[in-house]
């Protein structure tokens, strides 16, 4: 298998204008009910596909190898490999299994980099990794050891490029600072939840960090990607069984919701497919990591993407969510 250069892979990265989700593929998502959402995310013309080596330990009967197992096997029987681009994440996973989580997460160190790496290809039937993430900040290790496990993939066209997710401005920042130096490969994207209610200020999200302003800002000025995971609040928007998570709980965000209904009524478009719009549809875009259960709710999503919303309707959905769209990316 001849791996493509990682120009190539950054060039397919920065056109790809949605990732497909897989969580929980395998566990939660039968594995026949995946293979058919991984058919229809392609025929639809998706290609960024987005697991980690953790994928859902925490679901009943889960060890966190079954998403990446699901696509391995999905891959071999379509060979599909060159017709997609694979991310993975590495650092979340619980050591020993089963160990409390994420206090024993296994963290970025650079045998565990290297080793996980190998585990995360061997599982997914494939040489090359298109982007690899960290999943999550490892304050055990230093900066320069887990980027240089990182670096050493990269030369040696095991990974076409690097990304981190759960990581902070200031965490992003020291890391390129120290890549930079080096002459390493550097993180160039960054996956952060993200939707368009904002959360209740000083809210707790454990190890998922957000999109905050600061990052966002940071991203643009350095040209990096950015990806945002959890953005449809696993079908809050539109489904009255699914009432919003805690942290977005405000009457505020009541209005909000409303306006969502009310406009995208009128313009034909559910709550849900106006949020992933106005995610999409920037200057400075963040791409939706889409997490669907049902080719139809792929379908809807999907449908989504291809509206273009007009400049006075995105800056009123702006102004309505408040301080946190300022850079025109929150």
């Amino acid at each position: 298998m001849t791996n493509p250069p990682t120009d190539s892979v950054r060039h397919d990265l920065a056109g790809a204008r949605v990732a497909l989700g897989t969580m929980y593929f395998g566990t939660t998502v039968p594995e026949e009910s995946a293979r058919r959402l991984l058919d229809r995310y392609v025929e639809r013309g998706g290609r960024l596909i987005d697991t980690a080596n953790c994928y859902a330990f925490w679901a009943e009967g889960g060890t966190g190898e079954e998403s990446e197992r699901v696509i391995g096997r999905w891959l071999a029987d379509r060979g599909a490999r060159d017709d997609v681009l694979l991310a993975t994440k590495v650092g979340s996973r619980p050591e020993p299994p089963g160990a409390s989580w994420p206090e024993h997460a296994e963290g970025l160190a650079a045998d565990t980099v290297a080793e996980q790496f190998a585990r995360s290809a061997e599982r997914l039937g494939t040489d090359r990794i298109d982007l690899y993430f960290s999943h999550i900040e490892d304050p055990a290790t230093e900066l320069a050891e887990t980027l240089e496990a990182f670096d050493t993939l990269v030369r040696a066209g095991s990974v076409g490029v690097l990304g981190a997710s759960n990581t902070t401005a200031a965490g992003l920042a020291a890391a390129r600072e120290v890549s930079e130096k080096h002459g390493w490969a550097a993180y160039e994207v960054v996956q952060q939840r993200h939707t368009y209610l904002p959360t209740v200020p000083g809210s707790d999200t454990g190890a998922q960090r957000l999109l905050e302003p600061e990052l966002a800002r940071y991203a643009a000025t350095h040209g990096l990607l950015v990806q945002g995971y959890s953005p449809l609040l696993g079908g809050s928007y539109t489904r009255p069984d699914r009432p919003l998570p805690p942290e977005y709980r405000t009457e505020a965000n009541t209005r909000r919701l409303e306006l969502l209904r009310t406009t995208g009524a009128s313009l034909g478009l559910s709550p849900s497919q106006l949020v992933l719009a106005w995610m999409a549809g920037s200057a400075h875009p963040v791409v939706p990591v889409l997490g669907v259960s049902t080719p139809d709710q792929l379908d809807e999503a999907l449908d989504a993407l291809t509206y273009e919303l007009p400049g006075a309707l995105r800056r009123d959905l702006d102004e309505a969510r408040g301080s946190a769209a300022a850079d025109g990316r929150m």
